[in-house]
């Protein structure tokens, strides 16, 4: 979709992107000072950027001093915004937002005779508190051909009446890490990158044999089920990823509003964990899980015609309609 059809909002200073010209080819972009610069003499893609990050960081800053004379320059409004980038591998945390996690529980927590909800609610609130000082982070993986552009409408599948959202912070993997520590980490992050890891509630779980666990393959990773976008904002210009502000609303209410201090295991902790396992690989996506609001929590999950609007703080605005699927 075009820029001019998406929602106006506070553009980051400096950020990366993935833009097509009407009936040109896609390119890497620099987004700068609300002009975008065609990169792609640094890299082919912005996933070739982010292997060469340390080089690249720096001649961006230079490209955008300048960028506002640029005779080649782009007009945002005049682009289609596509994903970001293309990662090999998606990575998820599941169950790390505080609110969200206790919210969950209590839903389904057997209230015992004489007890209160409020009772119930401290002694879950205690057990995360545990969980994050003494826990590890819950992983699991996605797949990248989920991932959509931040404009793309979102097909439901006809396969459930049960699709929810969850907008969630991804860091975005610049240099390679396997096995790093927690303190060494958030090194390994390039940029930071909206996410909308949307969900089928009535396939988290084999319904023959639940004994199984969850089953994040079939309940996440439908097509255009991840969208992504609208770019890459460097690490060095988000500040600290545990103090912004994730925002949903649904049509124009809002159903998500939290801040990432919420977190149980905040970016570093997710990150690291995920490489004590996989090798992460320049323009991986690495998501942190999504706050309390999900449509499941309001009662009120996604139909036809519903429009999402995101936003993180520092991180620019992604818009998304739901399209029934079409019946054969």
């Amino acid at each position: 979709m075009a820029y001019s059809n998406a929602p106006a909002d506070d553009l980051p200073r400096l950020a990366l992107g993935t833009f097509r010209a009407p009936g040109g080819a896609t390119f890497p972009g620099l987004l700068a000072d609300g002009v975008v610069l065609d990169v792609s003499a640094l890299g082919a893609t912005t996933r070739d950027l982010l292997a060469r990050w340390d080089d690249v960081r720096p001649r961006l800053d230079a490209l955008a001093a300048t960028a506002a004379e640029d005779e080649s320059r782009h007009a945002l409004d005049g682009l289609e915004v596509l994903a970001p980038v293309e990662p090999r591998q998606v990575v998820q945390a599941g169950a790390n937002y505080r609110t969200h996690v206790i919210d969950l529980a209590v839903k389904h927590a057997e209230i015992r005779a004489g007890q209160t909800v409020e009772e119930v609610r401290a002694e879950v609130a205690a057990m995360m508190d545990r969980r994050a000082t003494h826990g590890r982070p819950y992983i699991f993986t996605g797949l990248p051909s989920a991932v959509t552009g931040p404009y793309d409408d979102v097909v439901l599948p006809g396969y459930s009446d049960q699709h929810d959202w969850e907008l969630e912070l991804a860091a975005v993997i610049g240099a390679p890490a396997y096995r790093v520590s927690r303190g060494d980490a958030l090194a390994h992050v390039a940029a930071y990158t909206i996410v909308n890891d949307l969900t089928t509630r009535d396939r988290v779980f084999v319904p023959e044999m639940k004994e199984i666990g969850t089953d994040w393959f079939r309940a996440k990773n439908a097509p255009g089920f991840l969208p992504t976008g609208p770019f890459l904002v460097p690490a060095d210009l988000v500040g600290d990823p545990q103090d912004l502000r994730i925002l949903l609303s649904l049509n124009g209410d809002v159903m998500q509003d939290e801040s990432t201090k919420d977190m149980l295991f905040g970016v570093a902790a997710v990150v690291s964990e995920a490489s004590q396992t996989a090798r992460l690989l320049p323009g991986d996506l690495v998501l942190t899980g999504s706050p309390a609001g999900n449509g499941l929590h309001h009662g009120r999950l996604l139909r036809d015609g519903d429009v999402m609007v995101g936003t993180v703080t520092g991180l620019g605005v992604q818009r998304t309609r739901t399209v029934a699927e079409a019946q054969a």
